[in-house]
């Protein structure tokens, strides 16, 4: 058996920069990555933060590689660099930063020369569309890709997430997409170019506009519609506390009563309607008022301890140190200690990956440029004929039994049927699929009809004996097993992995929950706002600025309104269990994935938590990164753009935009720590210029210069976007049961050879119930029947 989930998989590392990620994912499941860098080492290796003189985000997103190094002055170089790509399964460029054109040909070029390859060239916008030449840091991705426009108070300045999380995100996104490019060339025999856009694909995987939990008339533009962010701010709210803060997610009638009990049983709250979530939040104002009475003289672990008891979900809002530190990433092997960098030893988040219960993340350090002869490790392997033809989905003959909900799972197996893969949702009347629950008189929320397209549904008691057999049946006969259940209760329901691989020994079960399946958190009841409370995100999502007072008693965390981390988790999952079919199909024998939540939290803002770790710790030899990013305001109502300086030379280049070529000398602005240690009055300066400015016109003089900068979209900028039009990212997808088109997007990169997502309705529960049972599993027509007539199994209503 191959030690590791892509062990059989070679993949040659052009990249620099945001693009190291991408391979650091496939060096975490086994593959060999050869990091191929010039004379001197990659340029990569002094990007800030450094420790002790060494890049951390370097250090970090190489992990697990090889390197060599070719000179691509020298002929010989050159040759034996072509030898590499021809015995090479995935190429990762990271188009003009990458190291293809030195060697005189370009990823698209290698594509053609070496069909069997799957070559993907990363570049901020894509080599095509109008803002191909633009560049990106993560404050203008997350601008531009509409989530800004609903993060930070109702009114005033918008609010920026903590850094790192857009290009983790894209690097996601991007792996997810080779990974299923290589299966196709498995599946066909040819390999394929993917021109992958970060933007792209930060739209599609971090807080998607048009997905699960968006809506298609956000998309709409009318005069009168409220131009701020989100008004309801408080969803999940945030209390504080003796010794910091907790944050509440009080959604069921059950939790309200743990709740009720907790507050001790107050007589103005006893009425039934308070069930009802609309009523409680009408009342919260007041219910609060008591909340905070019982939380002020308690501590944040006293508090989580009390809430789990009363079966409230919870959490205390910790900062980075306190999440490293914690028990629970401690006792699952979350954070590794580790030699980073030579001479220095620090925590390390481990990773996204467990794997047949062992963490499959960091391994050895980055490694030294040229530490490794250019050759890779293995023989060529003997590749039998492959039976697919060229054109099909990637992912046709798989079946998947998917039990995910909500988000991170619907998501899971969305990206498998839009794909080709037979997705047979399992599902309950008793436990709906939270994504149903649509607006008074609508059949189908646009949330599962995004979410669930290309998908039958089953109805099925999973709790009844015959019900067991029939799914049973049906493991007997699929591929895979996705599910996001609460640990422990897939096993309850009598099909462990052990009772899955009785069943079928190739079976591939991927499995997500909020805090990992095991560890002191892994019973914790668990939502988004939670993990992201319980990780650090959420004091990192914050602001200092004046227009966001703090005297107004409110906390100053401003993460309510995004769906970090679901859709990554998605992406993070289907990656595992992609790889988990490749080894099933070298190897014959099946695995079991999970995928952490808070784990994927912790690794998406790796740089920053290992930068914050080193310095707790004591160490002194560490240099900040000193870019500048930062919102400004533009012309017209609630109109603001984001402008990032990184370099001395850059904000030379920004002077002369803003036609004030003496700030680039002014001791004030001249360095970047001085930038930084008067941010304020820079803002306030440079904001005159904006002011007179549309946020595309400030983006596209700025970009002129090669500064990044992108203005703030909302949802219908996005649809109007025309770099997005260009390279049509999205197209009308129609549901009979809804009186709209939906902009859906048409797929997770563009393909030269894999078809655009498929867009087949998604079902009504139980709609497919009968089909099923009579193709798949051979039942006559009066045992469906009387199944469903025992409420074993359920059709449409």
């Amino acid at each position: 058996m191959l030690d590791g989930l892509l062990d059989a998989v070679r993949v040659l590392d052009l990249c620099s920069g945001n693009a190291d990620e991408v391979t650091r994912l496939f060096a975490d499941l086994g593959a060999d990555v050869l990091k191929v860098e010039p004379p001197g080492g990659n340029l990569a290796r002094d990007e800030l933060p450094t420790l002790a003189g060494a890049s951390i985000p370097f250090a970090v997103h190489n992990a697990n590689k090889r390197s060599a190094v070719l000179d691509p002055l020298e002929e010989s170089d050159c040759s034996r660099f072509l030898d590499l790509a021809a015995y090479a399964d995935i190429v990762v460029d990271s188009g003009l930063d990458g190291l293809a054109g030195a060697f005189g040909t370009s990823a698209a070029e290698l594509a053609t020369q070496y069909p069997h390859l799957v070559v993907l060239s990363i570049t901020d916008f894509g080599a095509t569309g109008p803002w191909s030449s633009w560049l990106a840091t993560d404050p203008v991705l997350y601008a531009m890709c509409g989530s800004l426009s609903r993060s930070g108070a109702a009114t005033g300045k918008p609010v920026l997430p903590p850094d790192g999380i857009a290009s983790a995100t894209a690097a996601v996104q991007a792996a997810w997409a080779a990974l299923a490019a290589y299966y196709n060339r498995l599946r066909c025999g040819t390999g394929d170019y993917i021109d992958f856009s970060r933007f792209d694909a930060v739209v599609m995987a971090l807080d998607p506009v048009f997905g699960a939990h968006g809506q298609a008339a956000a998309g709409n533009r009318g005069a009168g519609l409220w131009r701020g962010r989100p008004k309801d701010q408080d969803a999940y709210p945030i209390y504080p506390c003796k010794d910091g803060y907790v944050r509440l997610c009080v959604l069921t009638p059950r939790q309200w009563h743990g709740l009720r009990r907790w507050l001790g049983d107050p007589e103005d709250f006893q009425d039934p309607k308070y069930d009802v979530i609309g009523a409680r939040y009408a009342a919260w104002p007041e219910i609060g008022v008591l909340i905070r009475a019982l939380f002020a003289e308690h501590t944040m672990k006293d508090l989580v301890a009390a809430g789990q008891a009363h079966r409230v979900p919870i959490a205390a809002v910790l900062a980075s140190s306190q999440v490293l530190d914690s028990e629970h990433f401690q006792a699952v092997g979350a954070i590794t200690d580790a030699e980073l960098v030579p001479g220095v030893r620090t925590r390390v988040p481990t990773g996204y990956f467990v794997v047949d219960g062992q963490r499959s993340g960091f391994r050895a350090p980055a490694p030294t440029a040229g530490q490794d002869e250019p050759c890779w490790l293995t023989a060529p392997p003997v590749v039998p004929s492959p039976p697919g033809k060229l054109g099909d989905y990637p992912f046709s003959g798989l079946r998947i039994l998917d039990l995910g909900v909500i988000v991170a799972g619907g998501e899971l197996s969305r990206l498998f049927g839009d794909l080709g893969a037979q997705v047979i949702k399992v599902e309950s009347t008793d436990y709906p699929d939270g994504l149903r629950q649509a607006r008074g008189g609508d059949a189908m929320s646009e949330s599962f009809a995004w979410t669930h397209r290309n998908q039958l549904s089953l109805g099925l008691d999973l709790r009844s004996g015959e019900g067991k057999e029939i799914f049973g049946r049906l493991v007997a006969e699929a591929d895979a097993v996705f599910a996001n259940f609460r640990p422990g209760t897939l096993a309850a329901l009598g099909f462990s992995y052990d009772k899955l691989r009785a069943i079928n020994p190739r079976i591939v079960l991927a499995e997500s929950s909020a805090f990992g399946d095991s560890g002191p958190w892994s019973v914790r009841m668990g939502y988004g706002p939670l993990v992201r409370a319980a990780t650090g995100v959420t004091r990192l999502w914050t602001s200092d600025d004046p227009e966001h007072p703090a005297d107004t008693g409110r906390h100053a965390f401003y993460d309510a309104t995004t769906i970090f981390p679901d859709h990554v988790v998605g992406r993070v999952t289907a990656i595992a269990a992609m790889a988990a079919l490749i080894h099933r199909d070298h190897t014959g024998s099946g695995s079991r994935v999970h995928i952490s939540q808070a784990e994927v939290v912790v690794n998406q803002l790796d740089t920053l938590y290992v930068t914050q770790a080193a310095r707790a710790a004591g160490i002194t030899r560490i240099r900040d990164d000193t870019s500048l990013h930062a919102v400004y305001p533009c012309a017209g109502d609630d109109e603001w753009c984001v402008i990032s300086i990184g370099t001395d030379d850059e904000w030379r280049r920004a002077t002369w935009i803003f036609d004030h070529q003496e700030w680039a000398d002014d001791p004030r602005f001249a360095t970047g720590e001085s930038r930084l240690a008067n941010r304020r009055e820079l803002v306030e300066l440079v904001s005159v210029w904006t002011r007179m400015r549309t946020p595309v016109r400030a983006a596209e003089l700025l970009q002129a210069a090669g500064v990044a900068a992108g203005p703030m979209n909302r949802p219908p900028d996005i649809l109007e976007d025309p770099q997005l039009i260009e390279r049509k990212l999205y197209c009308d997808m129609e549901h009979p049961l809804i009186d709209r088109p939906l902009p859906a997007e048409t797929g997770p990169a563009p393909f030269q050879h894999i078809p655009l997502a498929q867009q087949r309705p998604a079902p009504l529960p139980g709609q497919d119930t009968r089909e099923i049972c009579r193709n798949l599993l051979g039942m006559s027509t009066e045992q469906t029947e009387r199944l469903i007539h025992d409420q074993v199994l359920f059709g449409p209503a």
